[in-house]
């Protein structure tokens, strides 16, 4: 059993910053990969980006650049630094580790 929970959403201006947090209640190091996915309104929950346990990461193509994601393994904490913002970015963005656990998610509205 694993519990993650996410915070750092909030509003946005375009070209903006925003760092999301996932806290995760035992060690990250027991997952493969943690990921951030989000998800707009009318649309299907899509990855953003992820990193491994050897901190190897990947990025959705529409974040490529603009987001960095980053893990605290004395922390188990998961971070998504997002810069750039764009009204495409709103969505609510949710924790994942090892595809099966899920945090409750946290809202990113980007407003211009």
């Amino acid at each position: 059993q694993v519990q993650l929970v996410e915070s750092g959403g909030g509003l946005a201006q375009t070209g903006g910053s925003l760092r999301l947090s996932c806290a995760v209640s035992r060690s990250i190091l027991d997952f493969t990969l943690m990921g951030w996915y989000r998800q707009a309104p009318g649309k299907q929950r899509e990855l953003v980006a992820r990193i491994s346990r050897a901190g190897i990461t990947n990025y959705a193509g529409s974040v490529e650049g603009r987001f960095t994601i980053s893990r605290d393994n004395a922390q188990n904490t998961v971070y998504l630094q997002m810069n750039s913002l764009k009204a495409e970015d709103t969505a609510v963005y949710y924790c994942n580790a090892d595809i099966r656990n899920w945090g409750q998610g946290t809202l990113v509205t980007v407003s211009s």
